[in-house]
């Protein structure tokens, strides 16, 4: 096989392992001989459609077997594949698909809608219930013996363009090749210890990279089973977790907190839980305690789109002692922490992360101005992130330069103050944002949901972080909120925060 990407991974699968459950999705196994099959006759149909080498193929929808099938299929091809947020709206959509240049997209029929308002042309694959001049996918995937495909494809090939939350202006396409998806699987397989055996829950969404190339893509290369959620459920990954026996997962800060927060987090059977990786931002100490205190290996590791994603990693054996770190660089990559003028910043100064190695993007989709602004001429990726590096080499992210403000002249890091705010009992989340002051430039202005049941007197919220934080850095404003507004991988949007007018 000439294929040397991830195209070629189902066949190679299949020879290994024909049989080994690769999927599982509502009680439905897919074994890792179906995948190849399926993926070989979706490929032979978009080669009819046009799809060729260096096309790009979107993909429309919440987490399926379908995604997967479909990315292996256009790899298969030497084509691209683009993962979409399905939770945008359809004007958001249509400048991916324009932007990538997409002539295909696959689509599930919750996102009709979205679909029918795009102005197209598209050649357009339904997972169900296909409009008139539609392909239906489980036909293409299903019915007839495909055409031998054998494209070469090489490692520094394109493999994917993803689009980053796209928090301020215009979302940006983040390009990654196949070497960078394989080194990456590399380095989460030094990290983890990632097995034949895993049963991997997928709950997290598959359009971010770190649920498809840090959890279900090392698990489809080792041979192990990934269980899909289509969305996330805490109730729902409590059934899951005991019905499949599940080792791993994958989960950002909102989730692991929700899972905690379940009537049956005390007594539930989570026995069979190896390894929990939490990433996409900072994770509160005291919320990695209280999976520590319920006898689970809680690891948290740091990265971004761009680099594939994993950039450092805190493994098993480090997790409890240095619990909050981001832990060290992966095994084949390099991380710095530098001062503006990009020089090495000495340990425990605050600076920007800067990333190299073989995970690291090679740039931006049709967009040089910005490849050029976030890789160095020697080749580092300035990520945008502060974080400080202690003596052994481990990494603390502090939060984004610009989340960042600043106060009477004091840095103030709002990761910090939600930490704090966390380790209060009724706090569930926490978002820190500045604003404008006339005294002190800019000050704090705090947006707090509580727990279930929960509430705080005035003042108290002032009063418990005066022992944990200085002056300057805690809040002026207390606002609470019944929900903080999220991207489609969690992340909370505090753009949308900085701009939310001040109550009466």
């Amino acid at each position: 096989m000439r294929n040397a990407g991830l195209g070629g991974w189902p066949a190679r699968r299949a020879q290994m392992s024909p049989q080994r459950t690769a999927f599982v999705l509502a009680g439905r196994s897919v074994s890792y001989a179906d995948v190849h099959r399926r993926a070989t006759r979706l490929a032979s149909r978009m080669r009819e459609e046009g799809i060729g080498a260096g096309d790009r193929v979107a993909y429309l929808g919440p987490n399926h077997v379908a995604f997967a099938e479909t990315m292996f299929a256009t790899h298969l091809l030497g084509a691209v594949f683009v993962p979409l947020n399905f939770r945008l709206t359809a004007p958001e959509i249509g400048y991916m698909l324009r932007h990538s240049g997409a002539s295909l997209l696959v689509y599930d029929p919750g996102c009709a809608q979205t679909v029918r308002a795009l102005p197209g042309p598209y050649t357009l694959v339904a997972l169900g219930s296909p409009a008139p001049g539609e392909h239906d996918f489980e036909t293409w995937a299903s019915r007839g013996e495909p055409d031998p495909i054998d494209v070469p494809v090489a490692l520094d090939d394109l493999a994917l363009i993803l689009y980053t939350s796209g928090t301020t202006g215009s979302p940006k396409g983040a390009m990654l090749s196949h070497a960078n998806l394989v080194w990456n699987c590399f380095n989460m397989m030094v990290g983890v210890d990632v097995t034949s055996t895993e049963v991997t829950l997928i709950s997290a969404p598959l359009f971010h990279v770190a649920a498809l190339n840090q959890t279900l893509l090392p698990t489809f290369l080792k041979g192990g089973t990934s269980v899909i959620m289509p969305s996330w459920d805490a109730e729902v990954c409590y059934d899951l977790i005991e019905k499949h026996r599940v080792t791993w997962m994958f989960g950002v800060t909102t989730m692991f907190a929700d899972f905690a927060r379940s009537p049956r987090w005390a007594e539930a059977d989570l026995s069979s839980l190896r390894t929990l990786m939490a990433g996409g931002a900072a994770i509160p100490v005291a919320l990695i305690r209280t999976y520590q205190e319920r006898g689970l290996v809680f690891c948290q590791g740091y990265g971004l789109t761009e680099t594939a994603p994993g950039a450092t990693f805190l493994e098993a054996g480090e997790s409890v002692r240095k619990a909050g770190s981001a832990g060290v660089p992966v095994f084949f990559s390099s991380v710095r922490v530098a001062r503006p003028d990009l020089t090495t910043a000495p340990v425990g100064e605050p600076g920007e992360v800067l990333i190299q190695g073989p995970n690291v993007t090679p740039g931006y989709w049709r967009d040089p101005q910005a490849s050029a602004a976030a890789l160095t001429e020697d080749g580092w990726f300035r990520s945008g992130d502060i974080a400080i590096m202690d003596e052994e080499g481990h990494l603390s992210i502090v939060d984004r330069i610009k989340d960042m403000y600043i106060s009477g002249g004091e840095n103030v890091y709002p990761a910090e103050v939600e930490e704090a705010l966390f380790a209060h009992p009724a706090v569930a989340e926490a978002a820190v944002v500045g604003m404008a002051d006339q005294r002190w430039g800019e000050v704090g202005r705090a947006f707090v949901v509580l727990r279930p049941g929960a509430g705080v007197a005035p003042g108290e919220l002032t009063g418990f972080l005066r022992s944990r934080l200085a002056k300057y850095k805690i809040p002026v404003r207390f606002e609470i909120v019944d929900a903080l507004p999220k991207t489609g991988s969690g992340k909370i949007r505090k753009s949308e925060l900085r701009d939310r007018p001040l109550p009466g």
